[in-house]
């Protein structure tokens, strides 16, 4: 019998770590959120955030999660992938794929692992209304004896330690930091936790646009951004559509002398936009080629790969920027040394 479901407690945005006392920090993990329940007779559970079953996407997890954990446990974290660049999302994300087969292989070529954050029951004992500072103390002699897939995230109390991580962990894994209260209890699908998240910044080509529907002709729906890669290839790498109505109209003027269906020019050898995939499903991805000649800079908070996970925000236009100047190099973030040295315990 599968154990009881738990909706895993949640952040709400903030714009600046909260200071003073009774905090405890922690990055914030790129990866798929989830809760494992071990009873020691039987495999772990691997949970989603939406409280559905993950073991079958992760074997690796939970046979290596039954040698890990030193107890019966509930623990709270992160699955994530590690990769030489950091941590890797597209990677996790080709694991929710029904064929079994490819799921076996990619468990062998790029391993999971899990990194516990919270802990909400020890052995037979329920910890959801202990505060945080006991559980965190409960977790860290729990973890003592661990091993790999199993790891902790660090953590500290001290807000200048947070602030010195917020400034450096950009990208490459640690997207920003969570606030907790040390005196906090444990709320099941409440956001009493604080997410502070980076926003990055980059500049692109505009090498195309969509139209916004029942408006074609008329208005702009999201302009289409492209970087080049070192051998001078203009990849798509996502869209923007943060226009006002007026904005969107004006759009159709500025866009109109770069309008072309020269397939050579723009985007065509690398990566395209409406490239079918799963996710996208019947969704209407045509677009308009343009002329790559306009620069914008937009900010973002996650990359996918070498592409932007979430719709981009228009900051301004950046006509000082030559457009073959807008490459991913501006993408590359090192991956700092906490995250290195959480998997090379």
């Amino acid at each position: 019998m599968e154990p009881e479901l738990i909706a895993p407690m949640l952040a709400k945005a903030a714009d600046a770590i909260p200071g003073g006392e009774g905090w405890l920090y922690e990055p914030k993990w790129d990866g798929f959120r989830a809760i494992v329940t071990w009873a020691s007779a039987g495999e772990p559970f691997l949970q989603s955030r939406d409280l559905k079953p993950l073991g079958r996407y992760f074997p690796e997890l939970v046979e290596g999660l039954a040698r890990a954990l030193p107890g019966p446990a509930v623990l709270d974290g992160e699955i994530v992938i590690m990769g030489p660049r950091g941590l890797d999302f597209d990677a996790l994300q080709q694991r929710v794929h029904p064929a079994a087969s490819r799921i076996a292989r990619l468990a062998q070529e790029t391993p999971a692992a899990f990194v516990a954050f919270d802990l909400l029951r020890e052995g037979d004992t329920p910890l959801f209304d202990r505060p945080l500072a006991e559980r965190r103390e409960r977790l860290e002699r729990l973890m003592a004896a661990a091993r790999p897939p199993l790891y902790l995230t660090p953590a500290t109390r001290d807000p200048a330690t947070a602030q010195e991580w917020f400034e450096r962990f950009e990208g490459a894994g640690f997207d920003g930091v969570i606030a907790k209260r040390l005196d906090g209890v444990y709320q099941p699908g409440r956001r009493g936790w604080v997410k502070v998240k980076h926003l990055r910044t980059a500049d692109c080509v505009v090498g195309g646009f969509r139209w916004n529907r029942g408006e074609e002709g008329r208005s702009v729906g999201s302009l289409l951004l492209g970087l080049y890669d070192d051998a001078g290839v203009l990849h798509f790498v996502g869209h923007t559509s943060s226009f006002s109505a007026a904005a969107r109209r004006e759009l159709v003027e500025r866009l109109a002398p770069l309008r072309t269906d020269d397939e050579g020019v723009g985007f065509g050898q690398g990566r395209t936009p409406g490239a079918p995939s799963r996710w996208t499903g019947t969704k209407d991805l045509s677009w308009e080629r343009l002329r790559p000649e306009l620069v914008c800079e937009v900010t973002f908070d996650y990359l996918q790969g070498n592409r932007f996970r979430h719709a981009a925000t228009f900051q301004r236009w950046r006509p000082d920027r030559d457009p073959r100047s807008c490459t991913f190099d501006q993408l590359e973030a090192p991956v700092p040394a906490e995250l290195r040295a959480v998997f090379e315990r």
